[in-house]
């Protein structure tokens, strides 16, 4: 938390600058920008109420939000994917290969930025049911008032998620600075955070409207806001996490070890319940049809998603980097030289898709597009990078192009549908010690989209089985959307899916076996991976990348008529693993008990003599 001087206490000031910034929002609202004012003026009329939940949605955008660093920075390294940048850079290397510090120069900024969207929020949650209209007003002034309460109720939801997953315990206040008596508090046990918060949600459910009761459904205004489904879908995740495992401190009950608490099995339950709730209503979120819509055809290209499937997005402003984000441009291939390209595909997670899995070629871009903009370039395995936000599949033509723009306004997505399904298998296997018949069906569910008319193999149906079972499909489902490293912190599997990378790395440089550990259920041989392919050189953007020879199976010609010559699988996978070079060293740091957490920065414990550093640093 940015810890305030009285001077940063709510004064008109602070309202002011809550209006200030709202007029770069890209949808939602379109206000005017309002010079200094009372909160008895801001909160007289529905107007300006409105200015000031947008303030609270806005902390979720730009570079210090979900628009680069805690989307891209903070989730990273992982199973799937690794940061490209270099270890000892006090910076977003050193996040991603675990070797972050207090003073690391990437963590003070979010950390400011989550505490002024719960700052933002609680003004909001304080204000609004205080307002006359929420009571004495016509019965859609009131239903809107409501709707705008639940809403700051959820975004000061995932604000505080994303300090507890990233920072462990972490001072939580619950009202404005200006009704605090200390603005210098000490870390509030996490459990504790989490059960706020389940309530508020709670709370929220009676207050905001399911998707296709608000008005102009499609209009990217309405698309864009809190509704019933988000509500629900984050209430379900936050019970997962606070049943899940997490590095807890020395002083607490636990010791500095990862756990979870014995009634672990009330949280999941909690989730079950509000899946199925999700689950009862498929008129208002469903899978779409097309797991390449989901990211071409409607992020990408900033489209309405008639499916609902996502579910809770960051809308980002468009052109700024304090409201934007830089999808497309730091992660996904380059266009025409430009592009950070800067999140690797681990090439044991590439062949951790089977063939017919359509989700391969989403997640992870094999090309760059030329300088030409009309033929494409390939990419060995060694360096495929995250493909679900590429400029070339964005749909204003000009993002197609020698600019060296960074910001695309690519939303990011929070929750999508898929999710609850999962959520939902997952909770069904772990209540029921066993998977049910509707456990199966949502996950299977799941594979059904991912492989269209291609079989989909046989679900396990024993309890150890099926857990296995989801712990892949979510990586197959989600890679690149920033889940997955909590995920397996939440499961106790971070320090295991690391180790085991490592060793499946080591044995496919040298074509050694094939999957170990935790990674064993994968049949694949690496001794028959192919040492290079063979793609048409006449490909481009519009078509796409066309191989002419299989991942699967070893190279058995030298040659294939005119088609182009690509070296795949090499001793250059081992690279991954080096810490020299300036983009190599996956999770060299990594240490259980230890890494799975951010350390304060340093600036916020100058701060606050209240807090200590207690893990990650």
């Amino acid at each position: 938390m940015r810890y305030r001087t009285p001077i940063f206490k709510i004064t008109a000031l602070l309202l002011g600058a809550v209006f200030l910034l709202v007029g770069s929002c890209k949808k939602y609202l379109e206000p005017q920008a309002v010079s200094s004012f009372s909160p008895d003026y801001v909160f007289s009329n529905i107007q300006n109420a409105q200015k000031a939940v947008l303030g609270a949605y806005q902390d979720m955008e730009g570079d210090n939000g979900y628009g680069i660093r805690i989307s891209m920075y903070y989730p990273l390294d992982n199973d799937e994917m690794m940061g490209l940048h270099q270890i000892g850079d006090n910076d977003r290397g050193d996040i991603a290969h675990y070797n972050a510090t207090a003073g690391n120069a990437q963590i003070y900024s979010p950390w400011n930025q989550l505490y002024q969207g719960i700052e933002r929020s609680n003004i909001c949650i304080y204000n609004i049911p205080r307002m006359s209209l929420y009571t004495s007003g016509t019965p859609t002034q009131i239903g809107e008032l409501k709707r705008m309460l639940g809403e700051v109720l959820t975004l000061r939801a995932q604000y505080y998620l994303e300090l507890v997953r990233n920072w462990g315990d972490v001072p939580a206040q619950w009202v404005p600075s200006s009704q605090a008596t200390d603005l210098f508090l000490g870390k509030t046990d996490r459990d504790t955070i989490y059960n706020h918060l389940l309530d508020d949600l709670l709370q929220a459910e009676s207050l905001v409207p399911w998707r296709t009761d608000v008005a102009n459904l499609g209009d990217p205004v309405n698309d864009e806001r809190v509704t019933l489904g988000a509500v629900k879908g984050l209430r379900a995740r936050i019970a997962l996490y606070r049943g899940g495992y997490s590095l807890r401190r020395a002083s607490s009950s636990y010791g500095q070890v990862m756990a979870r608490p014995a009634d672990y099995k009330t949280y999941y339950q909690i989730a079950h319940d509000e899946c199925a709730q999700i689950m009862a209503h498929p008129d208002q979120h469903t899978l779409n049809a097309s797991y390449n819509t989901v990211f071409k055809g409607a992020l990408d290209a900033h489209t309405f998603d008639p499916a609902g499937e996502i579910m809770f997005r960051v809308a980002m402003a468009g052109g700024a980097g304090g409201n934007d984000s830089k999808l497309g441009y730091y992660d996904g291939n380059k266009v025409a030289g430009l592009g950070n390209a800067a999140i690797a595909v681990l090439p044991t997670y590439f062949y951790l898709f089977d063939s017919t899995d359509t989700r391969r070629d989403v997640t992870c871009a094999a090309y760059d597009v030329a300088t030409n903009l009309t033929s494409l370039t390939t990419r060995p395995v060694t360096t495929l990078v995250e493909g679900k936000f590429r400029r070339d599949w964005m749909s204003n033509p000009s993002q197609l192009n020698t600019s060296t723009g960074q910001y695309f306004g690519v939303d990011w997505p929070l929750l999508r549908f898929s999710d609850v399904l999962l959520m939902f298998a997952e909770t069904e296997n772990e209540l029921s010690n066993g998977p049910t018949a509707a456990a199966t069906s949502a996950l299977e569910a799941v594979r059904k989209r991912a492989y269209g008319s291609s079989p989909i193999g046989t679900t396990p149906n024993d309890y150890a089985g099926f857990f296995n079972a989801i712990v892949k499909e979510r990586s197959l489902e989600f890679g690149g959307e920033g889940i997955r490293k909590y995920d397996l912190i939440r499961w106790n599997l971070l320090a295991q899916r690391l180790a085991d990378a490592k060793t499946n790395l080591t044995n496919m440089a040298t074509k050694t076996g094939g999957f170990t550990g935790s990674y064993n259920t994968n049949p694949l041989s690496f001794a028959n991976l192919p040492d290079t392919l063979f793609y048409d050189a006449t490909a481009t953007p519009a078509t796409g990348l066309l191989w002419k020879s299989s991942f699967y199976v070893p190279r058995t010609v030298s040659t294939m008529g005119s088609f182009k010559k690509q070296i795949w699988v090499s001793k250059a996978v081992s690279g991954i693993l080096s810490a020299s070079g300036s983009s190599n060293g996956y999770a060299f740091y990594f240490k259980p008990n230890h890494s799975e957490l951010l350390p304060i920065p340093q600036q916020v414990l100058d701060a606050n003599k209240n807090l200590t550093q207690d893990y990650g640093y």
